[in-house]
């Protein structure tokens, strides 16, 4: 597979990366677009609520269930931004 792309909507992915996003979920976002069309993904999420109002717990069971390093010594507001940036 060496040369070819695993990004499947790459204007959207680079829009994406500008807008100051991971690169995992800028990927996520533009290939779930490619396959099921970009009004279909804008439509999505909105459940789960945000990082603010959860507790250090439960961030840092979240950040372990994605694999973010480091976890057990962050704090919240760290715990939110490595969350967000992943």
């Amino acid at each position: 597979m060496a040369g070819k792309s695993r990004i499947k909507d790459e204007e959207l992915y680079e829009e994406l990366r500008e807008e100051g996003n991971s690169k995992q979920k800028s990927a996520r976002i533009a290939n779930a677009a490619a396959r099921d069309g970009r009004s279909a993904v804008g439509q999505r999420g909105g459940k789960a609520g945000d990082y603010e109002d959860w507790t250090v717990r439960e961030l840092q069971d979240r950040a372990k269930e994605i694999g973010i390093n480091g976890r057990s010594k962050m704090r919240k507001a760290e715990l939110i931004e490595a969350l967000r940036n992943s």
